[in-house]
């Protein structure tokens, strides 16, 4: 039985199987009700605005539908943009402006997956005292219990096609200003998600030849063997079509991944790559400074550095690379996923906009994306999951630390060790880097059968 005390916000909303607790209907409802209460609180008595978006699971209708009805109940205002990207959900909280801006999306998982994600109109996420107040009333149960009028609802699909291309407007002439792509080819993977529609059109109308593929969504195909978790099918289409570029997003369209032109996978550190050594060159790279995770490879940091370019690091979420961009007033960061965010442009990371500007760095340069790659060598990586029965600190079992310094000292500083916790699953996650990949794979096999043995399940 579910603990409906436990924190239920992650780095990246709420998240669990359709259906059930959190996500079953009365909890959505509930949560729809305490946001807009806590929204209505600051708003200083006007009405608070809500508009909402979802990807293409089978189970977005009614989950929008019952967060809706909540909100509606308590007071307030909700648009519906219908199925759109996460990161257009968050430009439209911005612009029109809403009180807050909420995706049901679960980004790259499972289609029986589903979450909700919650967006100030800055385009940050929802704060974590809001997000507390919110799981303190589902405890409490009290709220969402009152159905809702039609008054204050906007969901005929007019409005929502209207505000769709205000976001299709703003990515065609505010970030592709002055951007022509007449010349290029590119493969676009859609992951049978909220991008099936938008990105074709987005790029066609730059004036690109545009094939796309896994577009065509059935609600139950989001990510399945397409999108940016398996670049192998889209890797073959760019070479079958002499492309010049590949782009897959993930169900939500929050990050791209890419191929390019010989058919090589191009991940979010090489996107960094190429986008950091493009604005340091133009000025545009304030304080010379990328902000990157505890994940991005080593090989990245290294040359980085023999560029004159600072890699800092957070930890895994976007969430925390955010942060650490407002904190630092750096304008450029990422994560190997391919979650890129450009602050001075928007605070959500947005796909289509990082693959807008990765083609832009390509005719800009006049060069292929393979060629802007060079210069980036990646290191030998390799990530050993352990299944835990609990998530002691490694620094308390003798044996592990033991080990574990034993391997950095052998690393030197041409390698690192990263030894950390899943955040949402009972694993020890062993991460090594290195020049010598034999070394990496030996040592993280030999620290994580220590693990293994000392703390495994």
């Amino acid at each position: 039985m579910t603990d409906k005390k436990t924190k239920l916000f992650g780095t990246d909303g709420i998240r669990a199987k359709a259906g059930e607790f959190p996500l079953d209907s009365k909890t959505v409802r509930t949560i729809g009700a305490s946001l807009a209460r806590h929204l209505a609180e600051r708003t200083g008595g006007r009405t608070p605005v809500i508009v909402t978006g979802r990807d293409t699971r089978e189970s977005g209708p009614w989950i929008e539908e019952d967060l809706m009805t909540g909100a509606l109940g308590s007071g307030a205002s909700v648009q519906s943009a219908g199925v759109i990207t996460t990161p257009g959900v968050a430009y439209l909280a911005r612009v029109l402006p809403a009180d807050a801006g909420v995706v049901i999306s679960a980004s790259h998982n499972p289609f029986a997956d589903n979450g909700i994600k919650i967006f100030e109109p800055s385009g940050r996420k929802l704060d974590d005292a809001t997000e507390r107040q919110i799981e303190s009333d589902i405890a409490e149960g009290e709220l969402g219990r009152h159905e809702a009028s039609d008054a204050s609802r906007a969901t005929d699909e007019q409005n929502a096609i209207n505000l769709r291309d205000r976001y299709l407007d703003y990515l065609e002439h505010e970030i592709g200003e002055s951007l022509s792509l007449a010349d290029l080819k590119i493969v676009v993977d859609c992951a049978n998600g909220a991008a099936s529609e938008i990105a074709p059109k987005l790029l066609s109308d730059l004036g690109a030849q545009v094939i796309a593929i896994n577009n065509q969504p059935n609600g139950q195909n989001i990510n399945l063997n397409c999108g940016s978790l398996h670049i192998e099918a889209l890797q073959q289409r760019v070479l079958t079509e002499g492309a010049d570029v590949g782009v897959a997003f993930d169900g939500d369209a929050d990050r791209a991944l890419f191929v390019d032109a010989e058919g090589n996978f191009v991940d979010g550190d090489a996107t960094l790559w190429v986008l950091a050594s493009y604005m340091k060159e133009r000025g545009e790279l304030d304080g010379a400074n990328v902000v990157a995770t505890v994940m991005t490879n080593l090989g990245l940091e290294v040359g980085f550095r023999e560029r004159g370019i600072k890699l800092s690091r957070t930890d895994v979420g976007d969430k925390y690379v955010l942060d650490e961009l407002l904190r630092s007033g750096a304008a450029l960061g990422g994560e190997q996923s391919g979650h890129i965010i450009f602050p001075r442009v928007s605070l959500a990371g947005d796909g289509m906009i990082t693959a807008l500007n990765l083609v832009r760095v390509m005719k800009d340069e006049g060069k292929a994306l393979a060629e802007l790659r060079r210069g980036f060598v990646r290191y030998p990586q390799i990530l050993v999951n352990v299944k835990v029965r609990e998530k002691v600190p490694f620094e308390s079992v003798p044996a592990i630390a033991n080990k574990a310094q034993e391997v950095q000292r052998e690393l030197g500083d041409r390698g690192r060790l990263l030894l950390r916790y899943s955040g949402t699953e009972a694993l020890a996650r062993v991460m090594i880097e290195g020049e010598d990949a034999a070394q990496v794979r030996t040592s993280a096999n030999a620290l994580a059968d220590i693990i293994r043995a000392e703390i495994g399940a």
